[in-house]
């Protein structure tokens, strides 16, 4: 394997501003439409099931997409990888503006996914091309920080465009924000893969390999799997409760949910703060045993029969923070155990979590269709309590396997 060095001297380093735009334009269009979930139904004259897989199958395109583009940036450069995702991303967009059928509306979703999820996998690894891993947990809190204020918004500005103008409103708007931060990446985000790879595909699948043989990655990598579990089993049911169960309107979700991405917001300005002094292991520690006592918050308030949006977007607030404690520091260790595979360890640690993300939204969706306890939390609370277990064991297994950290 050859590589073409790029000496530190000669990158010019992207601005946290540019970092923060190209990650939050997935997240921004992956919980836009959450408010309008339930009135896709009337709007499309289809399911409730087929309307969760607007969101399903986005995660688990954003899951398989992390895969080749961590690779692809490792052997072409980050800047243009995550042009040309973005190309996609708008193409995807277009589409869900244009139909008015929920096959072809799916079919965009995916694109929309594949394409935009490049600012996520790609900020993480340029962030690595430019500090150590402790600099880097802190570096990747910040950004997620100024990128947690998509998703905070998204909702209600989905909301309020759903009942001021539609659901195509929603879609019109992605492409605007989509279309500014595409222009913006062109012009300010330089190259800053310091190890060009210069193998081909075969080597590409060889890195792969590799860091599937290292304990410490997968410790790292499970770790914000399943911390990611929970947000996003709330992601697939959170809607449906607060319709159902809550009697809340799409504007009134959108707003609540502020409290979510506030949380997270938090988390990782905590994680911005401390990660660099504290050490990664310390933080994982901290934001798994937050997020254990904030689901069982959720638990012990609807079994004594307090069923009001508090008592759901309450606890949820810490989750958010949690999962803004923790993540910043375990996909900084995934990306940091082999530094020159660090998009390859970043697409498939980011392919991880939002895959295991994906399973958990559509198990939810499914379970609260009837399948165990119809009408009520449980399934989400059920599935919440199983993700946060996971992940206790899986920060304990970091300890074992990259003491150091």
């Amino acid at each position: 394997m050859k590589q073409d060095v790029i000496t530190p001297a000669a990158v010019r380093r992207p601005s946290i501003a540019i970092l923060v735009a190209v990650s939050a334009v997935s997240p921004l269009a992956m919980n836009i439409y959450l408010p309008s979930m339930p009135r896709l139904v009337d709007y499309f004259g289809t399911t409730m099931s087929e309307v969760q897989l607007t969101l399903s199958l986005y995660l688990a395109a954003v899951a398989l997409a992390q895969i080749g583009i961590g690779p692809l940036s490792d052997r072409f450069g980050r800047r243009p990888v995550l042009l040309w995702g973005f190309a996609i991303f708008l193409g995807g967009s277009l589409i869900c503006a244009l139909t008015q059928s929920i096959s072809i509306f799916l079919a965009g979703r995916i694109l929309q996914a594949a394409g935009g999820c490049v600012g996520i996998v790609l900020g993480r690894a340029i962030v690595r091309d430019l500090f150590d891993r402790r600099q880097a947990a802190s570096m990747i809190g910040y950004v997620t920080m100024g990128m947690a204020v998509a998703p905070m918004i998204g909702p209600a500005i989905g909301g309020v465009l759903d009942q001021a103008f539609g659901v195509e409103a929603i879609s019109y708007f992605v492409i605007a924000v989509g279309l500014l931060v595409s222009l913006a990446a062109f012009v300010n985000l330089h190259e800053t893969n310091h190890y060009r790879m210069s193998g081909g595909v075969g080597e590409l699948f060889r890195n792969f390999a590799t860091l599937l043989t290292l304990p410490a990655f997968w410790a790292y990598a499970l770790t914000a799997a399943f911390t990611s579990i929970a947000f996003f089993a709330f992601l697939g049911g959170g809607p449906f409760i607060a319709s159902e169960l809550l009697e809340m309107t799409p504007s009134e979700y959108g707003f609540y949910f502020m409290l979510v991405a506030a949380g997270y917001i938090v988390g990782n300005w905590v994680s911005g703060r401390y990660a660099s002094t504290a050490g990664v292991l310390r933080m994982i520690t901290a934001g798994n045993l937050l997020l254990l006592a904030a689901i069982s918050a959720i638990a012990i308030f609807f079994a004594v029969g307090f069923i009001h949006p508090l008592s759901l977007f309450g606890p949820i607030f810490f989750v958010g923070l949690a999962n803004g404690i923790c993540l910043p520091s375990s996909l900084a260790g995934a990306v940091s155990v082999r530094p020159d595979l660090a998009g390859a360890a970043s697409g498939l640690a980011g392919s991880m979590q939002i895959g295991f993300g994906a399973i958990a939204s559509a198990l939810v969706g499914w379970l609260l269709s009837g399948v165990l306890w119809p009408g009520t939390i449980w399934p989400l609370v059920l599935v919440m309590a199983l993700a946060s277990i996971a992940t206790l064991i899986s920060g304990f297994a970091t300890k074992i396997a990259d003491p150091d950290g």
